[in-house]
């Protein structure tokens, strides 16, 4: 057959098989990489031999370096930097000192259990010091952690990967150079680095320049932009020094999320189904090219080496690592658990493995074998634990209580829209001075007039929301007068929405910032939030809230019917025309009960 038809159809094949296992993972509600490897050694040479990744020859590592490019700017561009900052001194320690203690972690138990050499010893625990977003990020949407939880293991992920891998090219380097001189690895490090860095700020920059200015562009051609910007910067770093393009395109993808680009929530959409498909593709492909044999070669040693890396080196490296943070014992408990590894691991472990046989030093197969078999138990038994584990400790984003201060009108309608949607609260008059509150969670929501300083509440967490904080309530202090006096005049319109799609998100954006909308109750897969303060809506989220008329153009909004005990009056809501005359009184900013 020829060759070229051969490539296509292991191609096919390859592609077909990662969906497939990506659609029944989804089903199951499990993490997508369990299937994608047992489908890739269920199709390869040691299976039903359908897929042969040898066929690519050096297109396997064209394929790979493209992809773990798009899977690293992906990851970049939905971490939200104004979150990291709030964990920014764990994280540091966690892709610095962490990343040294996984290091030298690793390669004590592969050398000691596993019996590696120490220079493939080190070689292990280099490549295992990056945990991979691509399993991370699934993971925690699935489970729905403590927000402070889930930034710190999405950051640590995305992070910790352009500098894993970088701290791994170093250390083969060094392994295939016979060198002993430890000033040549620290040199290699830095400066890949330090490329990385400028690389990634300056095409950042100019790519979101050009974003910004460039109007005429459609929303298809702007995300495809995107993808050649972020290979042309990934290429260029790789031309100067090798591995320099994995921290470039991450640095590249933080500042187009930071700089709020036009139509970022398109291109992360873009973006995030590419990553999909390079995710379903490339497991599939690494996981055939795998050798079951060299996983039973490893003994008893392959599972005690991941077991001391599991339940010893990661408890050691985040207690030191978050060691006089605000973050409680449960959060820790959860942080030193979840360290699933992902796809760069997988790559790099297949191209090392490689490059070891090309020159003609044993350990590759095992290295590989030891890698993969990291990846299969920390994902097999962190990932299907996961959320029991966060239920037991608990550190799951769902408040266990949200209590209402004072007798404000949004106050009773929030509170009824919570009764209606089962979700717990508490409506009080004043905040007590020793409040007995069921739960150590709370948001606390102020309405006018109340004022209870936080050390008051005698709570070890508390989300204080007053309500009168018009700076973010509301654009400007005449819209709040506005809202304030359509709702007592009952001059609005009770409504709920998903946001189904991307265009229903645009929709949402738009009539926030026209001030048609002011959304209260917010629902994100299971988890639920007041939505006082509008915020950047994603597809699948639900919203109830209030409008100013039924000429609302959103496509999929619900109109609701006022509950019959909202208000004394017996006469019902009723929207006034768009150009009808508002007064707000001062006194109209307090409304009666």
């Amino acid at each position: 057959m020829d060759s070229g038809l051969d490539t296509t159809l292991l191609l096919i094949v390859t592609v077909a098989a990662g969906i497939a296992a990506q659609v029944l993972a989804s089903w199951a509600k499990l993490p997508g990489i369990v299937f994608l490897l047992l489908t890739g050694l269920l199709l390869g040479p040691d299976g039903l031999n359908w897929v042969q990744p040898e066929q690519l020859g050096e297109g396997l590592e064209t394929l790979v370096s493209l992809s773990v490019a798009l899977i690293l700017f992906e990851g970049g561009l939905s971490l939200d930097l104004r979150n990291l900052l709030q964990v920014s001194g764990s994280l540091r320690n966690l892709i610095t000192l962490g990343a040294g203690i996984t290091i030298l972690g690793g390669a004590i138990a592969a050398h000691r259990f596993s019996e590696f050499p120490w220079p493939l010893a080190f070689l292990y625990g280099a490549i295992v010091v990056v945990t991979g977003p691509t399993v991370t990020t699934p993971l925690l949407r699935q489970v729905q952690a403590d927000p402070k939880v889930s930034t710190l293991l999405e950051g640590e992920g995305v992070l910790i990967d352009p500098i894993g891998a970088i701290v791994a090219v170093v250390v083969l380097n060094f392994v295939l150079s016979g060198s002993q001189d430890v000033g040549l690895v620290l040199e290699g490090l830095i400066l890949r680095l330090v490329v990385g860095a400028i690389a990634g700020s300056v095409g950042g920059g100019l790519l979101a320049l050009f974003l910004r200015q460039v109007r005429f562009l459609s929303e298809e051609l702007r995300t495809l932009v995107v993808l050649a910007a972020l290979w042309a910067i990934f290429g260029a770093a790789q031309a100067v020094v090798s591995e320099a393009g994995l921290l470039a395109v991450v640095i590249a993808g933080l500042l187009l999320r930071a700089v709020a680009i036009p139509d970022l929530e398109a291109i992360k959409t873009f973006k995030g189904q590419l990553t999909t498909l390079a995710i379903s593709i490339l497991f599939v492909l690494l996981a055939a090219d795998l050798s079951i044999a060299s996983l039973f070669a490893l003994g008893w040693g392959g599972p005690l080496t991941v077991l001391a890396l599991m339940l010893l080196v990661r408890p050691l490296s985040i207690g030191l690592c978050t060691w006089g943070s605000d973050l409680n014992w449960a959060q820790k408990a959860f942080l030193s658990w979840i360290a699933p590894r992902g796809i760069i691991s997988a790559s790099v472990a297949s191209l090392f493995a490689i490059l070891l046989t090309d020159r003609g030093l044993a350990g590759g197969a095992a290295i590989k074998a030891q890698v993969f078999l990291t990846i299969l138990m920390t994902v097999f038994l962190q990932g299907l634990s996961a959320k029991t584990v966060a239920k037991k400790l608990g550190v799951l984003d769902r408040p266990e209580q949200i209590v209402l201060v004072g007798d404000d009108l949004e106050l009773r309608l929030l509170a009824i829209l919570l009764e209606q949607n089962k979700q717990p609260h508490q409506a009080i008059a004043t905040v007590p001075e020793e409040p007995d509150w069921e739960s150590e969670s709370i948001t606390l929501l102020l309405g006018r007039d109340q004022s209870t300083p936080a050390e008051q509440t005698g709570l070890t967490v508390v989300d204080l929301c007053p309500l009168d904080d018009r700076a973010h309530l509301y654009s400007t202090q005449i819209s709040a007068d506005l809202w304030q006096q359509r709702l007592q005049e009952q001059r609005c319109e009770l409504f709920q929405i998903e946001l189904s799609d991307r265009q229903a998100v645009q929709q949402w954006q738009q009539a926030l910032e026209a001030d048609r909308i002011l959304p209260l109750l917010h629902q994100r897969g299971e988890g639920w939030e007041l939505a006082l303060l509008p915020a950047v809506a994603e597809t699948g989220d639900r919203f109830w809230g209030l409008s100013r008329d039924r000429q609302l153009a959103l496509d999929e909004i619900e109109w609701q019917d006022w509950p019959a005990d909202w208000s004394s009056s017996p006469e019902p809501p009723r929207s006034q025309p768009e150009d009808a005359v508002e007064l707000a009184p001062p006194d109209a900013a307090t409304p009666s009960s």
